[in-house]
């Protein structure tokens, strides 16, 4: 009785950094990170990458996506969407294809490029890699999602 209480708080203590975890993920899919931003009131915040082969990519994931600060700002902001072009990494032909048919839908040309949904899925605006870290890049943010 006394390890099965125990266990229970534990996990009890865990549940906030598991919530913290569960809304700071990145997802690849679209269509459910529209269901969820419009189910959290959130932006849609969609990431173009080329993970294993752009220098820029890793850059920006470095110095601004991997940081605890946006991390926290994303938990209460935004909805994060990873669509990634690999060179090396394994995807399935449907993922190979969804993500060339957002890149196509978002224009995109070059990376990292990053397309700002509102809570509804519509298109904000289009930003992408910034220099001084993550502080700068969440005020860049802030400006964007009051348009």
């Amino acid at each position: 009785m006394k390890k099965t209480l125990a266990l229970i708080i534990v996990l009890l203590s865990l549940l906030p950094s598991i919530t913290l975890a569960l809304d700071s993920t990145w997802l690849e899919d679209l269509e459910q990170a529209k269901v969820i931003a419009h189910q959290r009131n959130k932006h849609i915040f969609i990431a173009f990458s080329g993970s294993d082969w752009c220098h820029w990519c890793k850059k920006m994931e470095k110095e601004i996506l991997n940081t605890e600060q946006f991390h926290k700002f994303a938990t209460d902001k935004l909805v994060l969407v990873s669509v990634d072009f690999p060179k090396r990494k394994k995807q399935s032909e449907e993922q190979i294809q969804r993500n060339e048919d957002l890149a196509r839908k978002y224009a995109v040309r070059g990376f990292p490029a990053v397309a700002i949904l509102d809570p509804e899925g519509t298109l904000v605006t289009m930003t992408g890699y910034r220099s001084g870290g993550a502080t700068n890049y969440i005020e860049h943010l802030k400006l964007l999602l009051k348009k």
